[in-house]
């Protein structure tokens, strides 16, 4: 009998909706499924490379761009809605012809709007059930809610009930026509005993030009730390670069497996407050120091959230200076929100 064939499309939108899709695949290919890959840019060719031996396939970009200045955020993506319309339609088109060329049985598509169709049972991941814009939340949840809803499933990567880790993205307080179905945190990593080697690793993602803002303010800014550094960039190229300065290891990206062992070899991580980075470090037990990025309110949200109950410390990026990692040891750090493993067998039941 042939595998049945889910198509697995995660937006490109930093590297954390690729990075959460890695565990998906590899649960998909472990319960007899044949997954395969669709997306673009980055995340497209971070998948490539982690599955090398899948089919993938290329998707329009959405190529939304984000605001220098952190203020203009909200209304910069506002502006850009035809764009990104224009993006789901062809979405949808293609989709269509996907579904009877490749005699898909389903898919799965992470965060992008309009890869769904009627014809396989279609599952949405996300985590923003609730979309925050500050006083426009109203109107961008009930837009993303439009869009779920055309999906036959919706899965949430945390716990349905506390101790959870999205807090009120990822859970709504009124009953909800969306059908949901919550995995528990998604994360490729594992935590393993091994010495410290690094005193402080810097991870970066997210789209430009912020991404490249916090890489220059954080050269510039770790000059001055006296320790070990080791600083992935998040830029995938086709060769992996690495270049040695002093006390300081600069690497443009690493694998799942690279990444894995690094993270359990530094004592502190610096990163953005994206959702699949704090799942990632809380399955490591990782302390760590967040920089949202300028005007997204969900990872303001995120930090904001985790620094009250005193497990994180954060701080705007043009705020950050090296002496603010003097912090970290006042906090927690995060840890795993209880042991619960996802049903993958009953999940892709939607599939049989």
């Amino acid at each position: 009998m042939s595998k049945k064939r889910i198509l697995v499309t995660p937006l490109n939108w930093g590297l954390g909706h690729a990075t959460r899709c890695i565990p998906i695949l590899e649960a998909l290919e472990k319960n007899g499924f044949e997954p395969v890959i669709a997306s673009d840019g980055n995340a497209l060719a971070l998948l490539k490379k982690e599955f090398p031996h899948l089919q993938a396939l290329e998707l329009p970009s959405y190529n939304i761009e984000y605001a220098q200045n952190g203020e203009n955020f909200k209304w910069k993506l506002f502006r850009q809605l035809p764009k990104l319309i224009t993006a789901v339609r062809a979405e949808r088109k293609i989709v269509r012809k996907w579904v009877t060329e490749l005699q898909l049985d389903g898919i799965i598509s992470d965060n992008r709007l309009g890869i769904h169709s009627a014809k396989v049972p279609s599952v949405f991941i996300t985590h923003q059930l609730n979309v925050l814009t500050g006083n426009t939340s109203w109107l961008s949840t009930k837009m993303h809610h439009y869009f779920i809803k055309k999906f036959a499933e919706c899965w949430v990567p945390d716990n349905a009930k506390k101790p959870n880790l999205s807090g009120k993205l990822g859970h709504l307080k009124d009953n909800s026509t969306l059908n949901i179905k919550y995995l528990g945190p998604l994360s490729r990593f594992r935590k393993k005993p091994t010495e410290k080697i690094y005193d402080l690793m810097v991870v970066l993602s997210g789209p430009e030009p912020q991404r490249t803002l916090l890489e220059t303010k954080l050269k510039d800014e770790l000059q001055h730390y006296d320790g070990s550094i080791i600083f992935i960039r998040g830029v995938v190229e086709p060769e992996q670069q690495i270049t040695r300065e002093g006390k300081l290891t600069h690497y443009n990206f690493m694998t799942s497996d690279q990444l894995e062992w690094t993270f359990n070899q530094s004592k502190m991580v610096v990163s953005r407050s994206g959702y699949t980075t704090i799942m990632d470090l809380a399955k490591l037990g990782k302390k760590a120091f967040f920089i949202p990025t300028p005007g997204q309110y969900e990872q303001e949200y995120l930090a904001k959230k985790l620094k009250k109950k005193g497990l994180v410390p954060y701080c705007k990026q043009d705020d950050f200076r090296v002496e603010r990692l003097l912090e970290v040891d006042l906090y927690k750090g995060l840890k795993e929100t209880g042991k619960n493993e996802t049903d993958w067998n009953h999940l892709f039941t939607v599939f049989t």
